[in-house]
C-alpha cells in the first residue's frame, strides 16, 4: 500500500459525506480503507459514476498491497495468503495469517487417507476466545500415477472442503487432479524450469494459482516468476527450496528475507507470497520420529517469523502443531488492537438469584482466564466484563478505563440489577482493584467484596467467603 493515512484516501474519494457507504462521512471511510476493514466498492458512487473512474484506478493502484494477495479454495474456508506491507509488525501489522497445509500421499489405503483427512479437518484448539484451525490438504502425487491421484484427489475433495494444494511436477498428474477439483482453485505445486510451460497452461486453462519453484536459486526463481507473468498468470506463489539443515537452511532462511525485502521495496517482479516446507525435516536423517517431529515446528516457527505465507507440514501431534498454531496467532494479532470480548454480562454454569457475580475487564486473555478458573472448579456465578478498551484490570485502574462510573455503566448496558436479578445485592470485585470499593458500592448502592488478586484463587476464596454474612 503506497499510502497510508486517511487524508491520502479521502482525495479520492468523492467528498460528497453522501453516506452509502454506511459510514457518516468519507474521511470515515477512508479510514476503513486505510485499515483494510473496507473496500473501495463499497462507495456506490466512485464505482458507478464516470466521473470518478480514474480516480477510483489510482485509489487501488494506491491501496493495492505491495506483496501480492492470493486466494486459494472457495467460499467460507478459502485461504487468502500473502498482502503485506512491511517488513516489520511493529510498523503497521501483518496480514492474512501464514496458512498450514499437512500432506497427505496418494499412495495411502483408502480408510487411512480418509482418516488423516478428518484429523485434518477437525483439528482445533480454543484460545483466547476462537479456534484456531488448520488451513488445508496438500495432496502429494507419491506415485507419479494420474490415474491414482486423481482418485486421491477425489477422495479428499469429498472428505472436507478445506482449501487443496496439489503436489506434483508432471503436468500430466496435475491435469488429471485438476479435472477433479476444477472449481474448488486448488493451488498447483509446482512449475520449475522444466515443466513451466505446461504447467503455466494448466494454470491458465483452468484459472488457478500456481507455484513456481527453483531450489537455492533466486535469479531462476525470479524469472519463472516473470515469465508466467508476462503469459497472464497472475496468481504466483514463491518456492525457493526449503533445505532442513546446515549451510542449505542458512541459504534457505537469507532467500526468504532477501525475497520479501526486495518486494516490500517495490521488485514487483518477486512481490508474490512464498512457500514454505517445513516438512523436508523428515528426510534430514533424523531416525527418531520424535525428534524429527520436533526438528519440524523448530523449521516452522523459523518461516512464521520470516516470512512464509504458506507451508506444507507433516506431523500431526499436537506438541508440534499446537506451538505452530500459537506461534502463527500471535505473530498475526494486530498489536494496535487489544484483544477484547464484548463488554457484557455472562452467566458461567447455571447461575440463579444465590448465585455470586463478579466482574473484570474486557481484555480477552484476563476474562477467558477467570472465566477458565471459575468455570472448571464448578462455580455457578454471573461475571460481568466491563468495557475497558481491552486492558486487564491493574493496567485499567492505573489508566482511569477502570472506575466505579465504568462498571455501573456496564451494569446499565447489561440491564442486569442487583437489587432484583440476585437475592444478595452483593458484587465480588477484583483484588487487583480493591482500591475502587468504596467508589463501586457508592455508584451501585451494593455491598462490594474483595476477591482475591488472582483469579486462581477464586474456588478456595469462596469456601471461606460465599455466601455473605
Amino acid at each position: 500500500m503506497k499510502i497510508n493515512s486517511p487524508l491520502q484516501a479521502y482525495k479520492y474519494l468523492p467528498q460528497t459525506n453522501c453516506g452509502e457507504c454506511g459510514e457518516p462521512t468519507c474521511m470515515a471511510f477512508a479510514s476503513k480503507l486505510i485499515d483494510r476493514s473496507g473496500k473501495t466498492a463499497d462507495c456506490p458512487p466512485l464505482v458507478k459514476e464516470k466521473k470518478f473512474a480514474k480516480k477510483l484506478a489510482e485509489l487501488e493502484g494506491l491501496l493495492a498491497p505491495e506483496i501480492r494477495e492470493v486466494i486459494i479454495g472457495v467460499g467460507e474456508k478459502a485461504a487468502k495468503i500473502g498482502g503485506d506491507d512491511v517488513l516489520y509488525r511493529h510498523k503497521l501489522t501483518f496480514f492474512n495469517k501464514t496458512k498450514m497445509f499437512f500432506d497427505v500421499a496418494d499412495n495411502m489405503e483408502e480408510a487411512a487417507l480418509v482418516e488423516r483427512v478428518k484429523q485434518i479437518a477437525d483439528f482445533r484448539k480454543f484460545y483466547v476466545g476462537n479456534y484456531l484451525l488448520l488451513d488445508g490438504v496438500a495432496v502429494r502425487a507419491a506415485s507419479g500415477d494420474p490415474a491414482k491421484f486423481a482418485a486421491a484427489v477425489k477422495k479428499v475433495a469429498e472428505t472436507t472442503d478445506l482449501p487443496l494444494i496439489l503436489c506434483s511436477f508432471d503436468p500430466a498428474v496435475l491435469k488429471a487432479g485438476l479435472e477433479v477439483v476444477k472449481d474448488k482453485n486448488p493451488l498447483l505445486y509446482a512449475a520449475n524450469k522444466d515443466n513451466w510451460k505446461e504447467v503455466g497452461e494448466l494454470a491458465l486453462e483452468y484459472k488457478v494459482p500456481v507455484v513456481v519453484s527453483a531450489l537455492n536459486d533466486l535469479d531462476a526463481l525470479k524469472t519463472l516468476a516473470k515469465t508466467l507473468a508476462e503469459a497472464g498468470i497472475q496468481d504466483i506463489v514463491l518456492d525457493p527450496g526449503t533445505v532442513p539443515v546446515g549451510k542449505g537452511l542458512k541459504d534457505t532462511f537469507t532467500n526468504f528475507l532477501k525475497i520479501r525485502r526486495a518486494g516490500i521495496d517495490g521488485d514487483v517482479e518477486i512481490a508474490y507470497p512464498i512457500l514454505a516446507l517445513p516438512f523436508t525435516a523428515w528426510m534430514a536423517g533424523i531416525e527418531d520420529p520424535v525428534s524429527a517431529s520436533y526438528w519440524e515446528t523448530v523449521m516452522a516457527s523459523m518461516f512464521t517469523i520470516r516470512y512464509g505465507d504458506i507451508m506444507i507440514l507433516h506431523s500431526m501431534e499436537p506438541y508440534a502443531v499446537l506451538p505452530e498454531m500459537h506461534l502463527v496467532d500471535t505473530i498475526y494479532t494486530d498489536p494496535r488492537t487489544p484483544v477484547a470480548v464484548d463488554g457484557a454480562m455472562y452467566q458461567v454454569g447455571s447461575p440463579t438469584v444465590d448465585s455470586p457475580v463478579f466482574f473484570t475487564t474486557n481484555f480477552a486473555l484476563t476474562y477467558y482466564t477467570v472465566e477458565s478458573d471459575i468455570a472448571s472448579n464448578g462455580i455457578d456465578c454471573w461475571l460481568l466484563a466491563v468495557d475497558t478498551d481491552g486492558i486487564g484490570v491493574e493496567a485499567a485502574v492505573a489508566g482511569g478505563q477502570l472506575t466505579s462510573d465504568k462498571v455501573k455503566d456496564a451494569f446499565d448496558k447489561a440491564g442486569f440489577d442487583l437489587k432484583k436479578d440476585v437475592n444478595h445485592n452483593t458484587l465480588i470485585v477484583p483484588g487487583l482493584s480493591a482500591r475502587l470499593q468504596g467508589d463501586i458500592e457508592d455508584s451501585l448502592g451494593a455491598n462490594v467484596m474483595v476477591g482475591p488478586m488472582d483469579s486462581g484463587r477464586i474456588p478456595g476464596w469462596m469456601e471461606k467467603n460465599w455466601p455473605p454474612k
